[in-house]
């Protein structure tokens, strides 16, 4: 395939060097700041840049008929346009907070444990994520995506906000250590106990797999996914 990087930063390396790996092609690798390219000499576009420009770079891809996933977070205020232009025009599109295999396990688990602890209100639920010093927003698409995954299968929280906590609030606590790829841990905490689940990225390798293999599967389909459609993941 004919890849397009959309954001050139750490990951869009990673990612460049995974594909070639599995014999891709780069023929455009378009840095944060870069607006005027040609997206249409890309089989697919993998967007991983900042949240000012993502909604610009998946609408110019699914405009010019490009698949495109995308990794970028911090920009979901307009994931619904995204979506309502993908069907409009036909597209393919994926978004994910996290292209993972092992964190889209970790999804699936904290659904099941929300479930599990729905029932037993002395325990209240907590998250916390720590991330590189590089990443800008907070908290992270990951643990928002956890937040949601408790709040979809627990009936006793509504909401979850940063640095904060209420009755029916998940609190989530974001740091920025350097050189941390990611860490994300789900708490349930009682008087008498605690119980935590974990995800512990060792290097971007694992993220930037996933959204290799993301655009390979994308390519020639048309709507939009997720990753348990790309993992079959149900």
């Amino acid at each position: 395939m004919n890849i397009a990087l959309l954001g050139y930063g750490k990951m869009g390396k990673t990612i460049e060097k995974i594909a070639i790996q599995r014999g891709h092609n780069i023929v455009l690798a378009i840095d944060k700041g870069d607006l005027d390219y040609d997206i249409t000499k890309a089989d697919v576009a993998i967007d991983f840049s900042i949240p000012n420009v993502a909604f610009n770079n998946i609408s110019n891809c699914i405009n010019n008929n490009v698949p495109v996933i995308s990794g970028t977070t911090g920009w979901l205020e307009n994931y619904d346009k995204a979506v309502a232009l993908c069907k409009a025009k036909n597209g393919a599109f994926i978004y994910a907070s996290n292209f993972s295999l092992g964190v889209n396990i970790f999804f699936e688990l904290n659904k099941t444990l929300a479930k599990m602890m729905s029932k037993l209100e002395q325990y209240k639920v907590s998250m916390e994520e720590i991330h590189h010093t590089q990443k800008l927003d907070a908290p992270s698409g990951t643990a928002i995506s956890l937040a949601n995954g408790v709040i979809e299968n627990h009936p006793g929280f509504n909401n979850w906000k940063l640095d904060a906590s209420g009755n029916e609030t998940i609190p989530i606590t974001a740091k920025r250590i350097e050189s941390v790829p990611g860490t994300h841990t789900v708490s349930y905490k009682s008087t008498v106990d605690t119980i935590n689940i974990e995800h512990i990225a060792h290097t971007r390798q694992g993220f930037a797999l996933g959204a290799v293999v993301a655009a390979e599967w994308l390519v020639g389909k048309t709507g939009v996914f997720n990753m348990n459609d790309v993992l079959n993941i149900s």
